[in-house]
């Protein structure tokens, strides 16, 4: 559970105990950002739960990098921007796929060795319990 203020600002009301929910209003909030944001709902023992479908890892101005959760092998990432719109994977940023230059693939590369930990949580945080891609385990 997640502190109430956090989880309205960032659209994850469905993250609140439901005792610090007040209203119905809020509960309408919840509702909307579950129909209108990158979430799906899987039953898994009988249970509902709401899994990200994708993970916005960082959002500066128009570049995104983005890992979803119901993916396939092996663990990637999106890297999508006005010039970019690739997927490397998580191992060793190799180009999976898509569109980019020499130049920014270089950056992608010099960016991931830095980054790759944070990638690894993002990927090991979006896997639902059934997905067939698990949680990165490395080589």
């Amino acid at each position: 559970m997640i502190p109430k203020e956090f989880a309205k600002k960032t659209g994850r009301l469905y993250l609140v105990d439901d005792s610090d929910i007040e209203s119905v209003q809020e509960y309408c909030e919840m509702l909307y950002h579950l129909l209108t944001g990158p979430f799906s709902i899987w039953e898994e023992d009988g249970e509902l739960v709401v899994i990200e479908i994708r993970q916005l890892v960082e959002k500066i101005g128009g570049l995104k990098i983005e890992i979803y959760s119901n993916e396939h092998p092996p663990p990637h990432f999106h890297v999508k921007s006005a010039n970019i719109n690739a997927s490397f994977t998580i191992e060793d940023c190799f180009k999976l796929n898509g569109k980019i230059d020499s130049s920014d693939y270089k950056k992608i590369k010099y960016w991931h060795k830095r980054a790759k930990t944070r990638l690894i949580e993002a990927w090991n945080n979006t896997r639902p319990t059934n997905c067939i891609v698990g949680a990165y385990a490395g080589t």
